[in-house]
Order: structure tokens, then sequence, then C-alpha cells
């Protein structure tokens, strides 16, 4: 697609790029390439530079924060799998699960629980995924700092976007979901 000030939005065909022609349209998101090119990848490993270290310091409305607790937090995934994809983190800065002390550990797994039934209340997903990737070769896009992923999943939401594309589609602005969960965690028992 391609549009100027002023233009209407005009689809391009698609031999009318480089390569083979197909029958697919073509759907950009050069939002992706931030996360891709690592734009707000911290440059070392140091608490100075990690956003989860950062986030608490910031309003909840611009650090994403969903909800503070006594150690540890929840925060909305900057480049989330889904939406209402959120982060659980210990306010320490601290990498590896075994060394999270038995506080942080019961509040991580107490925080989780509770993000799982906000999340229900507000966008009803038919499942989650739960996890935490240790290391970088794990997958630990900030591996310095310890985060237990809470994944919102709905039936076919892993379509042909994510595995033809390589594109996932967010339909919703990240502040709109902080502010949805965010009152929703504070009406919602559990």
């Amino acid at each position: 697609m391609t549009s100027g000030p002023g233009d209407d939005l005009v689809v391009e065909s698609p031999d009318e790029r480089p390569g083979v022609p197909d029958a697919f349209q073509r759907l950009w998101t050069p939002h992706r390439m931030v996360y891709i090119g690592g734009e707000n990848k911290p440059s070392d490993s140091t608490e100075k530079q990690c956003p989860f270290c950062r986030a608490p310091g910031r309003s909840d409305e611009e650090g994403l924060v969903v909800h503070r607790g006594v150690v540890a937090y929840v925060v909305l995934n900057l480049y989330p799998y889904s939406p209402g994809h959120l982060l659980v983190c210990p306010y320490r800065h601290v990498s590896d699960y075994t060394d999270a002390t038995p506080e942080e550990v019961a509040e991580i797994a107490a925080l989780t629980r509770r993000a799982m039934t906000v999340i229900r209340a507000v966008s009803g997903p038919a499942g989650f995924n739960l996890g935490i990737n240790q290391g970088e070769v794990a997958g630990a896009g900030i591996a310095a700092h310890l985060h237990q992923h809470v994944v919102p999943r709905w039936a076919g939401d892993a379509n042909f976007l994510p595995i033809v594309a390589q594109t996932k589609a967010v339909p919703q602005l990240l502040g709109q979901t902080r502010e949805l969960l965010a009152d929703a965690w504070a009406t919602t028992a559990g």
C-alpha cells in the first residue's frame, strides 16, 4: 500500500515489486522493525539500562504498568504476541528464577493467576500461554531481568499472518489495553 499527502490509499499489485508475482496482498507492518532492530533493547545488562527496572519509576500510563504488588508488578508487553499480553516482573533486578526470593516466587505466581482472571474478565480468551524464557538462547528478549509471560490465546489467533507473513495483528492500542486491564484489576474478584 502506498499513499502520500492528499493521495487516496492505493493497493499495489503483487507484480509491481521484485520477486515472483503471486495472489497475495501485502500487509506492511513497519512498526515491527523497531523490535526486530532492537531499538528499545538495553545496551547492557545493568539495572540502569533495564526496561523492567525503569518501568516502575514511571507513571502507570507511561510505564504501561497494570498493577503494582509488594515485590513484583504487572506490565503490558511493549511488543505483544496478542492483545493483553502481560509480563509479571519482580522489582528487583534478578535474571534467574532460581535466584528469586521465596516472596518473589510467591507473588509472581499470585499475580500470574490474578492476571489470567483479569484478562478473562476483559477479553474472554480461550486459553493462555504462560512462561519464563531463561537466557537469550531460550528466547528471552531481556535476559537480565526475570519476567513471566501471560499470553491470552483465542481459537484461530495463530492464523496465516504469523506463519506466512511473520506478522502479528494487534487490534488495540497499548494504552487502551493497559487502561482496560488496570480498571478490571481493581474491580474483578480473584
